[in-house]
C-alpha cells in the first residue's frame, strides 16, 4: 500500500507556553546587553534591556488611556521603530493589534476600523504619496474639534483615540512620544499586574487578508499562534544572539512581524530595519555596514537586489541566512541568492496568514537541489495532509490541496463564522487553497493555487511548471503565466514575460525555446512582454488581476 500523503512534525523540543510579553522578559534577562533593535535613518540602536523598557513604558502608556486588554487598536504604518514597538506593546497590554496595510486609502481604512471595532489607531505622518493625517480627518472629521481622548465619531462608535509619530501636533491627536513620556511607577505596577492575567491563547493580531474577491477577512491570531512559529522559523535558520536580520519586508504582514521580528526576539537575534519601504540598494548599504548575518525578501526583491547596477560592489560576505517567501521561489533565482549573495543557508518558507503563517520550511542542512525546489518539510507540532476533489488524503506523489492543522490555525476571521467555517472544517483542517505534492521523504512542492489551475480542453496545467522552465531562458527576468479564456480548449496559457534590461526578444522565440522541451499543450499559446505584474505590497503577485490584464489586452471575452 502506498504511503499516504500525510505528515506530523513531531519535534523534541516543546512548543512556548508563554505570551508574547512574559517571553520578551526572559530574553531582556538572558541578552540585556545584546542589540535588540537597529533603525539606521532613525538613529536607533537600542539593547534588549532598552527595548524591553520601552515597550514597557509603551504599554503602560496605552492602559492609562483606559484602554482594557482585549480591545483592538490599529497601527497604519510604514516600517519604523515605532511598529515594532507597538508590537510588542500591545501584546504586553493585552490589546489586540490590528495591521493596517500601508497601501489601503480612504474606503480600506474606514472599513477596517468599523470591522473589528478599533478603540485606537496609531498612525505615521504620510508614507510615500499616502498622508495618512488627511486621510483619517476624511474618514473622521470630528476629530479636529474633539479634545483628545473624547473623540466621538457616530459611524465609527469605539475609535476614542489617534495616536500621531513625529514631533508635530495634529488637532484632536496624541503625540506617539507623550505615551513613553507621560507613565509613572504606578502605571508600570499596573501593567504588571494586567500581565499577569493575560493567556497565551488570547487574541494578540489580526490581519487583514488581501481580498481576491470580496472584502479583506480579519485573520486572528493567538500569542501562541504567532510566538512559537516565529521561534520555529528562528530554530530552523539557526539563529543566534549573534545574528543580525536584516528585515526589507512590510511589518504590517506576518512576513515582517512574525518572520523577521519575533524569530529575531525569540533567539535574541537584532531586528535591522534598512529603510521605510524596500529599497534594494538601502538593503546592499544595509547588509554591508551592519555586517547582517540573514536577509529576508520575497523573490522580486532578491531579483532587485541581484540586478542592482552596483550590486558588485558592495560585502554581503557577512550573510549565511535568511527567508525568501510570499510567492513562488524560482530555482534560477535561488541559486544566484546562494552563489552570489553567500546565502549558503537560506530557507524557503511556505505557509499563510491563518497559519500564523509557516506551515513548512527548508533546512540550513537540505542539498540546495531541494532549498531551490521545494518548500521543506512540515514545521515542528504541525500536521499536513493532501487530499483531492472529494477531501480524500491522496497518496504520496499525488497533487491536490493542502490542509494544516495545529497550534498554528488561527482563531477564525474576526466577525465572520461563516467564513470561518468555510476555511476551517469540523475537524480542524484549515484549507490553504493552494496544490501541493509531499514525496516519499515528506518534502513538499506547491504547484499553484487551485484557483490558478489551467484546465486546457481537459488537460490539467501547472502554471508554476511553465514558470520554472522559462526562467532557464537567457533574456527572462520574471515570468508569470495565467489562464485566458478561449472557445475551443475553455482555457489557453499565457506567459507574461519581463525581459532583462536591454533584452529584446518575441513570442516565437519564446514558444521555440519551449519546442520539444515540454509537452506540446504546455507550451504558451499567447506570449505578452509586460513592465511589471500587478502586486501585493508584500510583493505577492495578483493573478487574477494579471488574468483580467492579459485578457483585456488580447480582447479575449472573461465571460
Amino acid at each position: 500500500m502506498q504511503k499516504p500523503s500525510y505528515v506530523h512534525g513531531a519535534h523534541n523540543v516543546p512548543l512556548i507556553g508563554e505570551t508574547i510579553g512574559s517571553y520578551l522578559d526572559s530574553i531582556a534577562e538572558r541578552f540585556g546587553d545584546q542589540p535588540a533593535l537597529v533603525v539606521p535613518y532613525q538613529n536607533v540602536r537600542w539593547t534588549y534591556r532598552e527595548f524591553q523598557q520601552r515597550a514597557n513604558r509603551l504599554a503602560a502608556g496605552l492602559l492609562k488611556l483606559g484602554l482594557q486588554p482585549g480591545e483592538r487598536i490599529g497601527i497604519w504604518s510604514q516600517n519604523n521603530s515605532e511598529w515594532v514597538l507597538t508590537q510588542f506593546a500591545t501584546a504586553k497590554a493585552g490589546l489586540v493589534l490590528v495591521n493596517i496595510n500601508p497601501a489601503y486609502r480612504r474606503s480600506e481604512l474606514e472599513y477596517v476600523l468599523g470591522k473589528v471595532g478599533c478603540s485606537a489607531l496609531i498612525l505615521s505622518p504620510a508614507f510615500k504619496s499616502s498622508n495618512y493625517i488627511e486621510i483619517v480627518e476624511d474618514v473622521v472629521p470630528e476629530i479636529k474639534h474633539s479634545r483628545i481622548g473624547v473623540l466621538h465619531a457616530p459611524h465609527l462608535p469605539t475609535l476614542k483615540h489617534v495616536i500621531r509619530m513625529g514631533r508635530d501636533k495634529s488637532a484632536g491627536m496624541l503625540n506617539f512620544d507623550d505615551l513613553l513620556t507621560s507613565v509613572n511607577d504606578d502605571d508600570l505596577k499596573h501593567l504588571a499586574d494586567v500581565a499577569a492575567t493575560l493567556q497565551f491563547d488570547d487574541p494578540v493580531n489580526i490581519q487583514f487578508t488581501s481580498g481576491t474577491t470580496g472584502a479583506p477577512k480579519g485573520a486572528t491570531l493567538t500569542h501562541h499562534n504567532i510566538l512559537n512559529n516565529g521561534f520555529f522559523i528562528g530554530e530552523a535558520m539557526r539563529l543566534t544572539e549573534k545574528d543580525k536580520l536584516c528585515i526589507p519586508v512590510p511589518l504590517y504582514h506576518c512576513f515582517g512581524m512574525v518572520l523577521g521580528n519575533l524569530a529575531c526576539v525569540t533567539h535574541g537575534a537584532a531586528m535591522v530595519y534598512p529603510g521605510e519601504g524596500f529599497d534594494p540598494k538601502a538593503v546592499l548599504e544595509t547588509v554591508q555596514t551592519e555586517r547582517c548575518t540573514g536577509l529576508h525578501g520575497v523573490p522580486t526583491m532578491f531579483i532587485a537586489i541581484l540586478d542592482h547596477p552596483d550590486f558588485k560592489n558592495y560585502d554581503l560576505s557577512s550573510l549565511r541566512t535568511g527567508i525568501m517567501a510570499g510567492s513562488p521561489c524560482p530555482t534560477e533565482v535561488m541559486t544566484r541568492v546562494i552563489k552570489q549573495m553567500h546565502m549558503s543557508q537560506i530557507t524557503i518558507t511556505y505557509g499563510m496568514t491563518e497559519t500564523s503563517p509557516a506551515s513548512f520550511q527548508s533546512s540550513v542542512d537540505d542539498p540546495v537541489d531541494l532549498r531551490v525546489s521545494t518548500i521543506g518539510r512540515v514545521h515542528p507540532h504541525l500536521e499536513v495532509k493532501i487530499i483531492d476533489a472529494d477531501g480524500k488524503i491522496v497518496p504520496r506523489g499525488t497533487k491536490g490541496e493542502l490542509l494544516t492543522r495545529g497550534y498554528s490555525v488561527m482563531l477564525g476571521y474576526w466577525g465572520d463564522e461563516e467564513k470561518t467555517r468555510e476555511a476551517i472544517d469540523a475537524a480542524g483542517w484549515m484549507h490553504t487553497g493552494d496544490l501541493a505534492v509531499i514525496d516519499e521523504n515528506g518534502f513538499c512542492s506547491i504547484v499553484g493555487r487551485s484557483k490558478d489551475l489551467v484546465i486546457r480542453g481537459g488537460e490539467n496545467i501547472y502554471p508554476r511548471e511553465i514558470e520554472e522552465f522559462l526562467y532557464r531562458h537567457p533574456k527572462v527576468l520574471d515570468v508569470q503565466c495565467v489562464g485566458v479564456p478561449d472557445k475551443k480548449y475553455g482555457e489557453e496559457l499565457c506567459a507574461c514575460i519581463i525581459l532583462r534590461p536591454g533584452m529584446q526578444a518575441d513570442a516565437e522565440e519564446i514558444r521555440s525555446f519551449c519546442n520539444g522541451q515540454i509537452a506540446h499543450y504546455k507550451i504558451p499559446r499567447y506570449v505578452q512582454f509586460v513592465d511589471a505584474f500587478p502586486m501585493t505590497v508584500t510583493g505577492k503577485i495578483q493573478k487574477y488581476l494579471l488574468r483580467q490584464q492579459v485578457a483585456n489586452d488580447l480582447n479575449l471575452s472573461t465571460e
